[in-house]
């Protein structure tokens, strides 16, 4: 069966031959075809019809018209002239159209030095075949030659009625579709290639090569040999998620944050009013709001921790502060119940947003989502929740109870499973699933419950992280200093480094205070703007690390962590969150004396 991207049951078919033939296609091709329908292509945002890839056949252009033949009136190879409500109109010939995106998708590929040959007769050109097509829906073939129609579109490029009917025999529908092609593949495109294929037709799948940006497309050309793309099952989910409740359960460095974004975007395009995104942690909304402003969304989605919005809300609509007071802690709950109140009472509206979608739900309490779901316009309801209970760290027993249908979330039959881990390399993987194996049990729930998910590895190799032991703390913040000198004289830019600890007192602050000293730059987390130009190391706690990724972590203060087999589950879920941020490599130290994992 091909991959539909967007699945199947998410397309909404602006014709019946459309849907048949999107029907045929999963059907009838095999897994290793990819077909994408309507969805926008290149840098102009293209929309032919369907898209079809093939390792070994190349890549193919559709377009499909629900014309019968007495809506023909005359055609010609340019252009031709249909009856449509009740008069004549002139339209562009379905093969010239299919022609002219083939083309300019042909032109977009060819500037990648690694799909075209570089030499000999045919340098320049793309390694594999294209081709563009017609697939006339309610015209038989009988028809269609006695009509004359191949005189404006040439019989081999077209597919007929009767010739992609359900009962039609597989192979007779795949040479259809292949007979559209003047040359055969001799090779076959590998995955990487398929990869860049990818990143050049769907700019909205990139990943972009470095910090500067979580969803940010990154330019046409450059970096050529650093694209990265969504996988197929990231891809196909984004393109996927319809109207409603949508929760998406996946494992630290799944690519959910990336499905926020895509999803952010495309739903800032049709939005009358604002997209709201949530999370919980200060570090990540400042990310968040900084890329979907590079995107020019800052406008349309407005990002924020979830008490920096309740705190917004209060201001806004003058439903006054808690007085302010030593607990933070007391402060931020009375915030909160005073925005809940507020909305009960009237005083605060509802129904503010045409969507919100919430990152880090597994730090949301109950009553939280309880407030969130009255924000969203009842006209839209769309709503997203992303959620890993395994980087829950701020559980207590009230979510041993959690349901999503207790707080108005409708998920059942809604929600997806991403269990693949694409961040760390396997090594990194397997050391903190190793620290924290007691919170990583895998455990069903249903469609209402919240499972707990084993991370799976994608298989990307690296070095094995390193536990390092000495001898006091200011040798350890002096060995942080070197490491971190070294990686950039190796050509990690400060950016791409990242030191997380557990407390501030007094490992954050002796290794902070000792990394200025040696010249290194740094920056702390709450003086962080995420700026690309912003070139220093982060420094940051466990808990505010959530959500970010660096090619180099760096850990200190192991030793105040029990050791693996004791930790209490809090704190494992902590060192698990903070050892999954490294996307290269990892190096944990601790003081020698102490009897903890260092």
């Amino acid at each position: 069966m091909a991959t539909l991207i967007p699945g199947i049951g998410s397309c909404t078919f602006d014709t019946g031959g459309e849907r048949r033939l999107a029907e045929r296609l999963e059907a009838k091709l095999e897994d290793d075809y990819l077909c994408w329908y309507n969805v926008p292509v290149g840098q102009s945002s293209m929309h032919p019809d369907f898209v079809i890839l093939h390792p070994r056949r190349g890549l193919l252009v559709l377009e499909v018209k629900d014309w019968r033949r007495d809506t023909l009136i005359t055609i010609d190879p340019t252009s031709a002239v249909i009856h449509a409500d009740g008069k004549a109109k002139t339209v562009l010939n379905p093969l010239e159209q299919a022609r002219h995106y083939a083309q300019a998708l042909a032109g977009a590929l060819e500037k990648d030095p690694q799909l075209v040959f570089s030499s000999g007769c045919e340098a320049g050109r793309l390694r594999f075949p294209w081709s563009y097509g017609v697939v006339l829906a309610n015209i038989t073939r009988k028809a269609f030659d006695e009509g004359g129609l191949g005189e404006a579109m040439p019989s081999q490029r077209v597919i007929c009625q009767d010739e992609m009917l359900e009962s039609v025999d597989v192979e007779a529908f795949q040479r259809r579709l292949w007979q559209m092609f003047k040359v055969r593949f001799q090779s076959a495109l590998s995955l990487p290639q398929i990869d860049r294929v990818r990143w050049h037709l769907f700019p909205e799948v990139r990943i972009p090569p470095r910090q500067g940006t979580l969803f940010g497309a990154g330019d046409e050309t450059g970096h050529m040999d650093l694209m990265q793309v969504m996988d197929l099952h990231q891809e196909q989910l984004a393109r996927s998620l319809g109207d409603g409740h949508r929760v998406i359960h996946g494992v630290a460095g799944s690519g959910k944050t990336l499905i926020l974004g895509y999803r952010a975007e495309h739903l800032a395009r049709a939005a009358v009013k604002p997209i709201l995104v949530l999370c919980y942690n200060e570090s990540l909304a400042k990310r968040l709001a900084r890329s979907m402003a590079d995107k020019g969304l800052g406008a349309k989605v407005r990002t924020h921790h979830f008490h920096q919005w309740c705190r917004a809300q209060l201001v806004a609509y003058n439903a006054g502060l808690p007085a302010t007071n030593d607990d933070k802690d007391a402060f931020f709950e009375e915030m909160v119940e005073r925005v809940i109140r507020s909305v009960e009472r009237g005083l605060i509206p509802a129904a503010q947003y045409d969507a919100i979608l919430i990152d880090e739900g597994h730090d949301f309490r109950p009553e939280w989502f309880k407030l969130v779901v009255q924000m969203v316009d009842p006209k839209s309801n769309s709503l997203l929740v992303l959620y890993d209970d395994a980087q829950s760290i701020y559980g207590d027993a009230r979510r041993k109870k959690f349901s999503f249908k207790r707080v108005g979330i409708q998920a059942q039959g809604r929600t997806t499973i991403l269990k693949v881990n694409y961040r760390n390399t396997d090594e990194i993987l397997r050391f903190a699933r190793d620290v924290a194996q007691g919170i990583l049990k895998a455990q069903d729930a249903d469609d209402d419950g919240v499972p707990l998910i084993r991370p799976q590895s994608a298989g990307r190799a690296g070095p094995p992280p390193q536990v390092v032991r000495l001898p006091t703390l200011k040798d350890e913040a002096g060995f942080i200093v070197q490491c971190l000198k070294d990686a950039h004289r190796n050509g990690t830019p400060w950016r791409d480094m990242a030191v997380i600890y557990r407390h501030y007192n007094p490992v954050g602050k002796t290794v902070l205070a000792t990394l200025r000293s040696f010249g290194v730059p740094v920056t702390y987390f709450k003086d962080a703007t995420f700026a690309p130009a912003e070139d220093a190391v982060l420094a940051v706690t466990m808990h505010s690390c959530k959500g970010l990724e660096f090619p180099l972590v760096l850990i200190p203060g192991a030793d105040r962590i029990q050791g693996a087999a004791d930790l209490p589950p809090e704190e494992a879920k902590l060192l698990y969150v903070a050892m999954t941020r490294a996307t290269r490599e990892l190096v944990v130290s601790g003081v020698a004396d102490s009897d903890g994992v260092a």
